[in-house]
């Protein structure tokens, strides 16, 4: 496998002198054959500014390629686990945006990069709205039905600027559709896509929500879109553009009652951090179907450095999930993975207990987005023995009956 490196124009090489190489936290290793698939449909590549491209020459020694060489990243699309970072040095002191950076190779006319596929892609392909005409014009049709719904304002910057997919669903009436309903948080996440503060070192993806909405405007979009969506529908509380929705917890709980009172086929989603356990009971207790947690570790000390939750603590997550699905809501982590950190044998053992007590019955491995030696330098230093990303998820598996592995909500059927 040849290592793929790019100039300073962001032209695209490969070369036979250096194998292409990974990196699994800080340390360069050898991917294996097994660990490579063909570049997957959606995926891109990016350079890696300010970067030197690292690689094995024949005696297995890391090489780095002359300056002007830099590395190449893939970004991967929902549906791929990333099994290693990119191998390089950096050369400045540049800042990587907040993306999923992932190890490319080259062989015989084909890109490949270090990932497994984990769920079916299919649902979640950006392509499937590439008919910019035709979201615009679904868009304007359903302004045009509710124009006095300020969420399908606001939706409609996520689905024509952002072409967030979960927002298209919402003006397509279909699959999983989008309700942001916080413009505030009670954790401060360093990868926040939605709210950086003013001297931070990257930039926020997307413009926060900014507008309350009523529960009357919830109802409207939750009624709207379960209708359209059919009995396998998803509408969704908690998206990138928002904040935790479980502040506005007692307002969910009413839009909840509302809706169910009007259509009780489809589901009822909620993205959280579940840091506020008062606030998700009475959402669960108003009909909540599914929750996904996010989180990106099972150990305290990790856990905070990362988010850096405000009055609340990992037990209290621990909490919300257990009661959610003590209560017959179907519970998934939002698993934010990183190699070299989230294989590691005692984040392993960690999250292996916190799945064990919680009752989680699926995990949806997301990549972290972040400059990989920013995060590295925040999180406690790692001690156990390193496995790997395949092995992680095995290990999961195995250990955790009876929970499934994938990338994204799925309804129950």
């Amino acid at each position: 496998m040849n290592i793929v490196y790019a100039n300073s124009k962001g032209e695209v090489f490969d070369s036979s002198t250096l194998m292409a190489a990974g990196r699994s936290g800080a340390d360069m290793t050898d991917v294996q054959m097994t660990e490579w698939i063909p570049l997957p449909k959606g995926a891109s590549m990016v350079m890696l500014p300010e970067t030197r491209a690292l690689g094995f020459d024949d005696d297995g020694t890391v090489r780095a390629m002359p300056i002007e060489f830099h590395a190449v990243g893939a970004l991967l699309p929902q549906g791929y686990t990333r099994l290693y970072l990119p191998a390089y040095v950096k050369s400045g002191e540049t800042t990587f945006p907040l993306f999923g950076y992932t190890a490319v190779g080259f062989d015989r006319g084909v890109f490949y990069v270090a990932a497994h596929k984990t769920d079916e892609p299919s649902l979640w392909d950006p392509s499937q709205y590439d008919d910019a005409q035709d979201v615009q014009a679904k868009v304007a049709q359903l302004l045009q039905m509710h124009p006095q719904n300020r969420l399908y304002d606001h939706l409609q910057t996520c689905a024509l600027e952002y072409e967030c997919v979960t927002s298209r669903n919402t003006f397509y009436g279909r699959q999983e559709g989008a309700l942001p309903v916080s413009g505030t948080c009670n954790a401060g996440c360093i990868g926040c896509i939605s709210e950086q503060p003013d001297d931070s070192l990257f930039p926020s993806a997307q413009t926060r929500l900014t507008l309350r909405p009523t529960v009357e405007e919830m109802v409207d979009v939750m009624v709207t879109h379960l209708t359209s969506a059919g009995p396998h529908g998803i509408i969704s509380f908690g998206q990138g553009c928002e904040g935790e929705p479980m502040l506005r917890g007692r307002e969910i709980a009413q839009a909840i009652r509302s809706t169910r009172e009007r259509i009780t086929t489809g589901y009822i989603n909620a993205n959280t951090n579940a840091g506020l356990t008062s606030q998700v009971q009475a959402v669960v207790d108003a009909g909540l179907d599914l929750m996904r947690v996010s989180i990106i570790s099972a150990r305290d000390d990790h856990y905070e450095a990362y988010y850096r939750p405000r009055g609340y603590t990992l037990k209290d997550v621990e909490a919300s999930a257990r009661y959610a699905s003590e209560h017959g809501v179907l519970v998934s982590i939002n698993y934010l993975v990183f190699p070299g950190v989230t294989d590691r044998e005692e984040e392993i053992e960690a999250m292996i207990g916190f799945i064990s007590r919680t009752g989680v019955s699926l995990i949806q491995m997301r990549n972290l987005n972040i400059d990989p030696d920013y995060y590295l330098q925040l999180v406690p230093v790692q001690q156990g023995e390193r496995y790997s990303m395949l092995e992680m998820m095995d290990i999961l598996q195995r250990e955790c009956k009876g929970v499934r592995l994938g990338s994204y909500t799925h309804a129950p059927h």
